[in-house]
């Protein structure tokens, strides 16, 4: 599928998010869901919005106890408020977002790993093509990116895109 095709699928479309961190001494992603996970749950509503989808999945770290029950507060926090779930925002778009706990295998870092085991698969990668874009979770078409990625996504919507290219080459 291309990017131009990606609108006539009648398909839903679907977030998905790696919050592993299987790398040794990374800690970024486990710093926002630690510090700011209400930032990860309105960057998930802003690119699932961007890209029509109706669902996050939060693929995170099994051994992230704590980051998990922090994220699924703030999750808990947002459907109270009515900022995810059916008619987020009260703009007539259903929104939902789950986190999917990992078994700490490191090859599930890898996007299409991270799609079987969330189908409750064994997380073995799969073969490309075709890309998680046009088969991906539960066979939809599916975006995969990472916590910082998103969780910057309404900062760049408030400050602009001029503000974030200033910051590269």
């Amino acid at each position: 599928m291309n990017f131009k095709d990606w609108d006539k699928d009648p398909r839903p479309r679907y977030l998905v998010v790696n919050a592993d961190e299987g790398e040794p001494g990374t800690c970024k992603d486990r710093e926002i869901m630690r510090k700011d996970p209400h930032k990860l749950v309105e960057g998930c509503l802003v690119a699932g919005r961007a890209m029509n989808a109706t669902a996050a999945y939060i693929y995170i770290r099994g051994e992230f106890y704590h980051e998990a029950t922090i994220l699924q507060r703030a999750i808990n926090e947002a459907y109270e408020a009515g900022l995810i779930g059916k008619n987020a925002c009260g703009s007539g778009y259903d929104f939902d977002i789950y986190i999917h706990r990992g078994m700490g295998a490191y090859i599930c870092g890898e996007e299409t790993s991270l799609i079987e085991s969330i189908e409750g698969k064994a997380g073995k990668p799969r073969l490309k093509p075709p890309f998680p874009a046009a088969v991906g979770l539960f066979g939809c078409p599916s975006t995969v990116t990472n916590v910082e990625t998103v969780a910057v996504a309404p900062t760049i919507c408030r400050r602009g895109g001029k503000w974030f290219a200033s910051f590269g080459p």
